[in-house]
């Protein structure tokens, strides 16, 4: 029994060294001596070089910024003239059409002034409406003189020449029926003949006194045209009277040229002191001059406004572009016309548009303390430079820019 433990230890003694040997032999390698290592490390860096080379694709020709903003016209609405605010017929935040009536001023002491320069033009143009009735009373001379000319040539030279050849007529007829007398009474003619030269004297006769009245009618249209003549005269010489009197009552000067000269000129400065006063009560009522939305409305009634006081601001929601301020080491391949797409942080979403123009210098330059960079301590740091990007039209039910939103811009360079 002995025996046999003893070769069963002999046995197990040497089956365990064995059994190291072999468990040895199948340990797999460590480190980068493992196959499997060396294919994930293989495999993983496989991935990483074309991950980088697609975000290097994916890059190449982007230029990116998130120091960009929506941009608009705003429109600041002032009194031209100082006065009391009468009505505002606005609300903050309210969409107005242009030419609607925004405030309106109280006009009546400028009304006042426009009926005073009014007033005084009326008076500077004294001599000037007596020269106006002058010319008017020398047009009426020319006509009742052309008229009185006819009628005294013409017309009367017309009626004294029927008249002579009329009144021969009717001797002739009146001689021819004495003649014809005689030899009726005695049977030489016939009573037809003698009623026929009747007749012709009768008729010859009835002519004469025609023209007689045709003749008086034309003396009494020389006496009446003559007569327009005289009142004529009669108003020139009374619009003469009327410049005298006018020029008496503004001091004439001594020459007639330059008192003239004067007058003109004091009526043109009168009719421009009307035109400014009238334009000044027009002022008095403030239009919107764009479609847009009212903001920052600083105007309330009874307020009183100075002239250039700023009342509220419209900004034209419709009309909006992103002013993009891209480092000046992005500028390289950018130029007018490239693509850009916009991410607006309030809606979170992307809207496609073109670069419209970049600015002529950095925005440092542009500000209102530009740096000094001629000291001894100067750093230099990246400047950067405004590009104006013009939005694709967006449907008002899809998104709305306002003025000041931040958005991320990036352009297409390629």
């Amino acid at each position: 029994m002995s025996i046999e433990i003893e070769v069963g230890l002999e046995n197990a003694s040497r089956v365990k060294p064995a059994m190291e040997e072999l468990k040895l032999e199948q340990a797999p390698p460590k480190g980068l001596a493992n196959p499997r290592t060396r294919f994930l490390l293989f495999g993983g860096g496989l991935v990483l070089l074309v991950l980088l080379i697609s975000l290097f694709l994916y890059y190449r020709n982007r230029e990116s910024t998130d120091d960009a903003q929506v941009d608009g016209h705003i429109t600041q609405i002032s009194s031209k003239v100082y006065g009391r605010v009468g009505e505002v017929l606005v609300n903050d935040n309210q969409q107005v059409k242009a030419g609607q009536i925004l405030v309106k001023l109280d006009p009546r002491d400028l009304q006042a002034a426009a009926d005073q320069a009014k007033a005084q033009l009326a008076l500077q143009s004294g001599t000037s409406n007596a020269d106006a009735q002058l010319a008017g009373a020398q047009a009426d001379l020319m006509r009742a003189q052309s008229t009185y000319d006819q009628a005294q040539t013409s017309d009367l030279a017309w009626a004294q020449a029927n008249i002579a050849k009329s009144k021969a007529n009717a001797q002739l007829g009146q001689a021819d029926l004495e003649r014809y007398r005689p030899l009726m009474e005695k049977g030489e003619i016939s009573k037809q003949q003698f009623d026929a030269a009747q007749a012709n004297a009768d008729a010859t006769a009835s002519a004469l006194k025609a023209d007689q009245e045709k003749l008086a009618q034309a003396q009494r249209g020389v006496e009446i045209a003559k007569a327009q003549l005289d009142s004529a005269k009669a108003r020139v010489d009374q619009a003469r009277a009327g410049i005298i009197s006018a020029k008496a009552d503004t001091k004439q000067v001594v020459m007639r040229q330059a008192d003239s000269q004067g007058k003109i000129a004091k009526v043109q400065q009168a009719r421009a002191a009307l035109q400014a006063a009238q334009l000044n009560v027009e002022y008095t009522t403030l239009l919107a001059p764009v479609d847009g939305v009212v903001t920052h409305k600083q105007v309330e009634v009874g307020q009183i406004v100075q002239q250039g006081q700023g009342l509220m601001v419209i900004v034209p929601l419709q009309d909006v572009w992103v002013t993009a301020n891209f480092k000046e080491t992005q500028l390289r391949a950018m130029k007018p016309g490239q693509k850009v797409e916009v991410t607006v942080d309030t809606y979170g979403k992307t809207f496609s548009g073109h670069v419209d123009s970049i600015a002529g210098a950095t925005g440092a330059v542009l500000s209102l303390l530009p740096p000094e960079n001629a000291t001894g301590n100067y750093v230099k740091v990246v400047q950067r430079v405004p590009v104006k990007i013009v939005l694709d039209p967006i449907p008002p039910d899809k998104a709305i820019l306002r003025p000041g939103m931040n958005v991320v811009a990036t352009a297409f360079t390629n």
